[in-house]
Protein backbone atom coordinates (compact mmCIF):
# COMPACT_ATOMS: atom_id res chain seq x y z
CA UNK A 1 0.00 0.00 0.00
CA UNK A 2 1.64 3.06 -1.44
CA UNK A 3 1.98 6.11 0.51
CA UNK A 4 0.22 8.73 -1.18
CA UNK A 5 1.23 12.51 -0.97
CA UNK A 6 -1.90 14.51 -1.26
CA UNK A 7 -0.29 17.85 -0.85
CA UNK A 8 2.17 17.02 -3.72
CA UNK A 9 -1.42 15.77 -5.64
CA UNK A 10 -2.83 19.31 -4.90
CA UNK A 11 0.88 21.46 -5.39
CA UNK A 12 0.70 22.87 -2.07
CA UNK A 13 2.54 22.96 0.95
CA UNK A 14 2.09 21.39 3.88
CA UNK A 15 1.23 24.68 5.94
CA UNK A 16 -1.86 25.65 3.29
CA UNK A 17 -4.36 26.82 4.28
CA UNK A 18 -7.94 26.16 3.52
CA UNK A 19 -8.30 28.41 0.41
CA UNK A 20 -4.81 27.55 -0.67
CA UNK A 21 -6.03 24.28 -0.80
CA UNK A 22 -9.78 24.82 -2.27
CA UNK A 23 -8.12 26.96 -5.22
CA UNK A 24 -5.57 24.54 -6.05
CA UNK A 25 -8.14 21.89 -6.20
CA UNK A 26 -10.94 24.04 -8.45
CA UNK A 27 -8.18 24.49 -10.78
CA UNK A 28 -7.15 21.09 -11.23
CA UNK A 29 -10.58 19.38 -11.63
CA UNK A 30 -11.65 22.24 -14.09
CA UNK A 31 -8.41 21.03 -16.02
CA UNK A 32 -8.44 17.50 -15.85
CA UNK A 33 -12.17 16.96 -15.02
CA UNK A 34 -13.66 14.04 -17.63
CA UNK A 35 -16.16 16.43 -19.09
CA UNK A 36 -13.51 18.09 -20.50
CA UNK A 37 -10.86 15.01 -21.14
CA UNK A 38 -13.26 11.91 -22.81
CA UNK A 39 -11.99 8.71 -23.13
CA UNK A 40 -8.43 9.92 -21.81
CA UNK A 41 -8.22 7.15 -19.04
CA UNK A 42 -4.86 8.87 -17.68
CA UNK A 43 -6.89 12.08 -17.34
CA UNK A 44 -9.94 10.28 -15.21
CA UNK A 45 -7.41 8.77 -12.71
CA UNK A 46 -5.45 12.11 -12.43
CA UNK A 47 -9.00 13.52 -11.36
CA UNK A 48 -10.18 10.69 -9.25
CA UNK A 49 -6.17 11.45 -7.36
CA UNK A 50 -7.43 14.95 -6.96
CA UNK A 51 -10.57 14.44 -5.43
CA UNK A 52 -9.29 12.20 -3.42
CA UNK A 53 -6.62 14.66 -1.83
CA UNK A 54 -8.62 17.34 -1.46
CA UNK A 55 -11.82 15.32 0.50
CA UNK A 56 -8.72 14.30 2.89
CA UNK A 57 -7.00 17.76 2.99
CA UNK A 58 -10.34 20.15 3.00
CA UNK A 59 -11.50 18.06 6.05
CA UNK A 60 -9.46 19.10 9.42
CA UNK A 61 -10.11 15.83 10.90
CA UNK A 62 -9.38 13.93 8.31
CA UNK A 63 -6.16 16.02 7.77
CA UNK A 64 -4.82 15.85 11.12
CA UNK A 65 -5.49 11.99 11.03
CA UNK A 66 -3.50 12.10 7.80
CA UNK A 67 -0.92 14.56 8.81
CA UNK A 68 0.08 12.23 11.69
CA UNK A 69 -0.31 8.80 10.53
CA UNK A 70 -0.10 8.64 6.94
CA UNK A 71 3.55 7.91 6.66
CA UNK A 72 2.89 5.29 8.78
CA UNK A 73 -0.77 3.91 6.74
CA UNK A 74 -2.41 2.81 9.37
CA UNK A 75 -4.07 4.91 12.33
CA UNK A 76 -4.28 3.02 15.75
CA UNK A 77 -7.09 1.53 17.04
CA UNK A 78 -10.01 3.62 18.66
CA UNK A 79 -8.45 6.68 17.58
CA UNK A 80 -10.74 9.69 16.18
CA UNK A 81 -12.25 8.73 13.15
CA UNK A 82 -10.43 5.44 12.48
CA UNK A 83 -12.10 2.36 12.19
CA UNK A 84 -15.31 3.16 10.21
CA UNK A 85 -15.73 6.48 12.32
CA UNK A 86 -15.49 8.39 9.17
CA UNK A 87 -18.55 6.37 7.67
CA UNK A 88 -21.27 8.85 6.45
CA UNK A 89 -19.33 11.67 6.41
CA UNK A 90 -18.91 14.76 3.59
CA UNK A 91 -16.35 13.49 1.24
CA UNK A 92 -16.32 16.89 -0.88
CA UNK A 93 -18.63 15.35 -3.26
CA UNK A 94 -16.77 12.54 -4.16
CA UNK A 95 -17.74 8.56 -3.05
CA UNK A 96 -14.95 6.93 -1.10
CA UNK A 97 -15.47 3.73 -1.96
CA UNK A 98 -13.34 4.45 -5.22
CA UNK A 99 -10.53 6.30 -3.91
CA UNK A 100 -7.03 4.31 -3.15
CA UNK A 101 -6.20 1.56 -0.81
CA UNK A 102 -3.90 3.72 0.80
CA UNK A 103 -7.41 6.18 1.48
CA UNK A 104 -8.91 2.89 2.58
CA UNK A 105 -6.68 1.48 4.74
CA UNK A 106 -5.76 4.62 6.70
CA UNK A 107 -9.06 5.66 7.09
CA UNK A 108 -10.80 2.45 8.41
CA UNK A 109 -12.59 1.88 4.91
CA UNK A 110 -11.33 -1.73 4.23
CA UNK A 111 -13.21 -3.61 1.90
CA UNK A 112 -16.01 -0.93 0.85
CA UNK A 113 -14.63 -0.02 -2.30
CA UNK A 114 -17.28 -1.81 -3.87
CA UNK A 115 -19.56 1.00 -2.99
CA UNK A 116 -21.49 -0.17 0.34
CA UNK A 117 -23.74 1.50 2.41
CA UNK A 118 -23.00 4.57 5.15
CA UNK A 119 -21.78 7.02 2.39
CA UNK A 120 -23.86 9.93 1.39
CA UNK A 121 -22.53 10.69 -2.16
CA UNK A 122 -22.53 14.16 -4.09
CA UNK A 123 -21.75 14.92 -7.44
CA UNK A 124 -22.49 12.96 -10.47
CA UNK A 125 -22.73 9.54 -10.81
CA UNK A 126 -19.48 7.34 -9.97
CA UNK A 127 -18.26 9.80 -7.43
CA UNK A 128 -17.01 12.43 -9.64
CA UNK A 129 -18.08 16.35 -9.50
CA UNK A 130 -20.11 18.01 -12.11
CA UNK A 131 -17.84 20.27 -14.65
CA UNK A 132 -20.78 22.64 -14.35
CA UNK A 133 -20.55 23.04 -10.80
CA UNK A 134 -16.69 23.84 -11.29
CA UNK A 135 -17.45 26.53 -13.39
CA UNK A 136 -20.68 28.31 -12.10
CA UNK A 137 -21.46 31.01 -10.12
CA UNK A 138 -18.99 33.98 -9.57
CA UNK A 139 -17.08 31.96 -6.98
CA UNK A 140 -17.01 28.90 -9.17
CA UNK A 141 -17.45 26.78 -5.96
CA UNK A 142 -18.71 23.28 -6.27
CA UNK A 143 -21.67 22.22 -4.32
CA UNK A 144 -21.13 21.85 -0.33
CA UNK A 145 -23.04 18.86 1.44
CA UNK A 146 -24.97 18.97 4.53
CA UNK A 147 -26.03 15.49 4.88
CA UNK A 148 -29.84 15.78 6.87
CA UNK A 149 -28.48 18.59 9.22
CA UNK A 150 -30.55 21.87 9.87
CA UNK A 151 -27.66 23.67 10.79
CA UNK A 152 -23.80 23.86 9.53
CA UNK A 153 -21.32 26.27 8.44
CA UNK A 154 -20.43 27.62 5.03
CA UNK A 155 -16.78 28.75 4.29
CA UNK A 156 -15.97 31.40 2.13
CA UNK A 157 -12.54 33.63 1.42
CA UNK A 158 -12.57 36.87 2.61
CA UNK A 159 -12.59 38.58 -1.38
CA UNK A 160 -15.77 36.15 -1.75
CA UNK A 161 -17.14 37.81 1.63
CA UNK A 162 -16.21 40.99 0.10
CA UNK A 163 -17.77 41.02 -3.55
CA UNK A 164 -20.65 37.98 -2.51
CA UNK A 165 -20.95 34.88 -3.82
CA UNK A 166 -23.37 32.52 -5.51
CA UNK A 167 -22.85 28.78 -3.76
CA UNK A 168 -24.48 25.63 -4.47
CA UNK A 169 -25.16 23.07 -1.39
CA UNK A 170 -26.48 19.91 -1.00
CA UNK A 171 -29.54 19.08 2.22
CA UNK A 172 -30.78 15.17 2.01
CA UNK A 173 -30.12 14.77 -1.54
CA UNK A 174 -31.51 18.16 -2.94
CA UNK A 175 -29.48 21.26 -4.44
CA UNK A 176 -29.52 24.32 -2.86
CA UNK A 177 -28.69 28.05 -4.64
CA UNK A 178 -28.26 30.94 -1.58
CA UNK A 179 -26.56 33.86 -2.24
CA UNK A 180 -23.88 35.28 0.31
CA UNK A 181 -24.36 39.20 0.69
CA UNK A 182 -21.05 41.46 -0.20
CA UNK A 183 -19.90 42.69 2.65
CA UNK A 184 -20.75 39.06 4.78
CA UNK A 185 -19.10 39.23 8.56
CA UNK A 186 -17.26 35.67 9.58
CA UNK A 187 -20.42 34.49 11.86
CA UNK A 188 -23.02 35.65 9.57
CA UNK A 189 -26.15 33.49 9.24
CA UNK A 190 -28.53 32.71 6.85
CA UNK A 191 -31.63 31.31 6.53
CA UNK A 192 -33.24 28.89 4.04
CA UNK A 193 -36.31 28.43 5.06
CA UNK A 194 -38.39 25.06 4.78
CA UNK A 195 -35.28 23.60 2.63
CA UNK A 196 -34.13 21.12 5.40
CA UNK A 197 -35.95 17.55 5.93
CA UNK A 198 -38.95 17.76 7.07
CA UNK A 199 -39.92 21.36 6.02
CA UNK A 200 -37.66 22.59 8.92
CA UNK A 201 -35.42 25.50 7.95
CA UNK A 202 -31.20 25.34 6.94
CA UNK A 203 -29.06 27.61 9.35
CA UNK A 204 -26.17 28.66 7.83
CA UNK A 205 -22.74 29.82 10.07
CA UNK A 206 -21.10 31.76 7.63
CA UNK A 207 -17.21 31.16 8.44
CA UNK A 208 -14.50 33.69 6.66
CA UNK A 209 -11.21 32.34 5.79
CA UNK A 210 -7.70 34.30 6.54
CA UNK A 211 -6.35 36.03 4.27
CA UNK A 212 -2.78 36.10 4.00
CA UNK A 213 -2.92 39.81 2.26
CA UNK A 214 -5.38 41.70 4.67
CA UNK A 215 -6.50 42.11 8.30
CA UNK A 216 -10.34 42.69 8.84
CA UNK A 217 -10.70 45.22 12.01
CA UNK A 218 -14.37 45.96 12.37
CA UNK A 219 -15.03 48.17 9.44
CA UNK A 220 -11.53 48.81 8.45
CA UNK A 221 -8.57 46.67 6.46
CA UNK A 222 -5.20 46.73 7.30
CA UNK A 223 -2.48 45.32 5.09
CA UNK A 224 1.31 46.35 4.05
CA UNK A 225 3.40 47.28 1.66
CA UNK A 226 6.96 47.66 0.61
CA UNK A 227 8.62 51.01 0.12
CA UNK A 228 12.62 50.88 -1.44
CA UNK A 229 14.42 53.23 1.45
CA UNK A 230 15.09 55.65 -1.37
CA UNK A 231 11.33 55.61 -1.72
CA UNK A 232 10.73 56.30 2.29
CA UNK A 233 13.46 59.48 2.12
CA UNK A 234 12.79 61.63 -1.05
CA UNK A 235 8.84 60.25 -0.87
CA UNK A 236 7.29 59.15 -3.74
CA UNK A 237 4.17 56.90 -5.19
CA UNK A 238 4.05 53.06 -4.52
CA UNK A 239 1.19 50.94 -5.68
CA UNK A 240 -0.95 48.94 -3.13
CA UNK A 241 -3.23 46.16 -3.24
CA UNK A 242 -7.17 46.39 -2.08
CA UNK A 243 -9.77 43.86 -2.16
CA UNK A 244 -11.49 46.19 -5.08
CA UNK A 245 -8.45 46.03 -7.57
CA UNK A 246 -5.06 48.19 -6.65
CA UNK A 247 -4.40 52.34 -6.13
CA UNK A 248 -1.23 54.35 -5.92
CA UNK A 249 -0.01 55.77 -2.29
CA UNK A 250 1.64 58.65 -1.85
CA UNK A 251 5.18 58.29 0.69
CA UNK A 252 5.78 61.61 2.51
CA UNK A 253 9.08 62.02 2.44
CA UNK A 254 11.44 60.88 5.40
CA UNK A 255 8.35 58.09 6.29
CA UNK A 256 9.88 55.11 8.93
CA UNK A 257 9.15 51.73 8.48
CA UNK A 258 6.22 51.08 10.37
CA UNK A 259 4.14 54.19 9.52
CA UNK A 260 0.44 53.39 8.90
CA UNK A 261 -1.11 55.23 6.25
CA UNK A 262 -4.71 55.29 5.21
CA UNK A 263 -6.52 55.34 1.90
CA UNK A 264 -10.05 56.38 3.00
CA UNK A 265 -12.96 54.39 1.37
CA UNK A 266 -11.26 51.59 0.62
CA UNK A 267 -12.49 49.29 3.78
CA UNK A 268 -15.00 46.72 4.57
CA UNK A 269 -18.64 47.58 3.01
CA UNK A 270 -20.68 49.25 5.61
CA UNK A 271 -24.74 48.78 5.89
CA UNK A 272 -25.51 52.27 4.44
CA UNK A 273 -23.52 51.48 1.45
CA UNK A 274 -20.93 53.87 2.54
CA UNK A 275 -17.23 51.26 2.96
CA UNK A 276 -14.76 51.71 5.77
CA UNK A 277 -11.22 52.95 5.57
CA UNK A 278 -7.80 51.09 4.52
CA UNK A 279 -4.84 51.18 6.57
CA UNK A 280 -1.09 50.54 5.03
CA UNK A 281 1.90 49.66 6.92
CA UNK A 282 5.14 50.86 5.11
CA UNK A 283 7.84 48.01 5.06
CA UNK A 284 11.39 49.37 4.04
CA UNK A 285 13.08 47.45 2.42
CA UNK A 286 16.76 48.15 1.28
CA UNK A 287 17.61 45.59 -2.14
CA UNK A 288 20.32 42.89 -1.52
CA UNK A 289 21.91 42.95 -4.95
CA UNK A 290 23.55 46.16 -4.79
CA UNK A 291 25.70 47.46 -8.49
CA UNK A 292 29.39 48.74 -7.61
CA UNK A 293 27.73 52.08 -8.29
CA UNK A 294 24.99 52.06 -5.43
CA UNK A 295 27.40 50.81 -2.95
CA UNK A 296 29.26 53.86 -4.05
CA UNK A 297 26.13 55.92 -3.15
CA UNK A 298 25.54 54.44 -0.06
CA UNK A 299 28.90 55.06 1.30
CA UNK A 300 28.78 58.36 0.86
CA UNK A 301 25.39 58.93 2.17
CA UNK A 302 27.07 56.88 5.55
CA UNK A 303 29.48 59.37 5.22
CA UNK A 304 27.33 62.34 4.92
CA UNK A 305 25.11 61.50 7.98
CA UNK A 306 28.15 60.23 10.36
Amino acid sequence: MAYKDYYDVLGVSRGASDADIKSAYRKLAKQYHPDKNQGDEKAAERFKEIGEAYAVLSDPEKRQVYDQFGHTGQVPPGYGGAGGGFQGGDFAGFDPSQFSDFFQGLFGMGGRRGGGGGFQGGGSPGGQVNLEDLLGGIGGTQGRRFVQNVEGELQVTLEEAFNGSDEVINVDGKRLSLRVPAGTRDGSRLRLAGQAPGGGDVLLTIRVLEDARFDLDGDDLITAVDVPAPVAALGGDVTVQTLGGGGHLRIPAGSSGGRRMRLRGQGWPKKDGTRGDLYVRLNLTIPKDLGEEERELYRRLRELRE
